[in-house]
């Protein structure tokens, strides 16, 4: 079995080449909650369902979030009837909100996302990373913003000067699922607001020196490949590159990913973690997204 951690952008991108080169049923996927919160009235888990989306090959790959081809007719007539949403959410998409948000009445999150995954045909497991409610805040130079503020309404241009967030307790299943893989793999996610709050949560660190952990790093050169990655690194004052993103993980990191761009900071790197991947990381297209899932299977031992 192999574990993937996963925000909601890079890594599914590299798990649409993961499904291509293992077996599907092999995977087992521990999404980060942190930016979870209600829109509108139903419980919007980002994250989960972009991966939703992704293993059932219905997300929409332009934006990363959300589904192919959808339509958004509730969303503007909501805009219409003078209740503007933040989130633009689309009406597939909302139905797999809305069933979710009811079943987590019943079941919880980990059990909604189980039930919504075999609905979807997926076969991988799906884990949310905790069932319990985040909080995210962003210090920025015009005072402190919820993260979905930050990123949408203020469309991430703030200078950011610290990000706190709550701490929660692990879905039951992560720490054993770390423990029994083959290899946990670290997807080319933010590694502020999408991995450190996974490894944040209690048992995870000492789960992952228990086996063999492979990095993609999300940094190229001194910027993110996407998002706001790199302001958030600075404000924790982590450096901006493959080297910090090295650092922040290298207490149980095995191999790291770079971009064939990043070749000159092999040596350096070889300072912090035992192997160093040196390899086409921009995800443009699939082939290069199976290559490069290709050369991460490959790289297990």
């Amino acid at each position: 079995m192999i574990t993937v951690l996963s925000g909601g952008t890079g890594t599914p991108k590299l798990l649409q080449g993961l499904k291509e080169v293992v077996n599907p049923a092999d995977l087992t996927i521990i999404v980060n909650t942190l930016e979870n919160d209600f829109f509108s009235g139903v419980y919007v888990s980002a994250d989960i369902d972009t991966v939703l989306y992704t293993m059932s090959d219905m997300i929409n790959d332009e934006l990363w979030y959300g589904v192919k081809n959808d339509t958004f007719i509730t969303h503007d007539r909501l805009e219409e009837l003078g209740c503007a949403e933040l989130l633009r959410i689309g009406d597939i998409d909302r139905a797999t909100k809305i069933q979710k948000t009811q079943l987590m009445e019943k079941y919880g999150l980990a059990k909604a996302c189980e039930i919504q995954a075999e609905k979807m045909g997926i076969q991988s497991k799906i884990i949310p990373m905790s069932e319990e409610n985040s909080d995210i805040k962003i210090m920025t130079d015009i005072g402190e913003l919820e993260f979905h503020d930050f990123l949408i309404k203020h469309r991430g241009e703030p200078d950011v000067l610290d990000i706190k967030f709550s701490k929660v307790k692990p879905s039951k299943g992560i720490i054993d699922a770390i423990k029994n893989s083959e290899a946990v793999i670290i997807g080319p996610s933010n590694p502020i607001t999408s991995i450190l709050p996974i490894l944040s949560l209690d048992g995870v660190k000492e789960a992952l020196n228990e086996t063999y952990v492979v990095a993609v790093s999300p940094i190229i050169g001194s910027g993110a490949v996407s998002g706001p990655a790199s302001k958030f690194m600075k404000a924790l004052n982590i450096e901006v590159s493959s080297v910090g993103v090295a650092k922040l993980y290298e207490n149980f990191l095995d191999n790291i990913v770079i971009d064939d761009k990043d070749f000159d900071k092999k040596s350096q790197l070889n300072q912090i973690v035992n192997k160093v991947t040196i390899t086409n990381t921009i995800m443009n297209n699939s082939c290069v997204k199976k290559n490069l899932a290709q050369i991460i299977i490959d790289s297990i031992p």
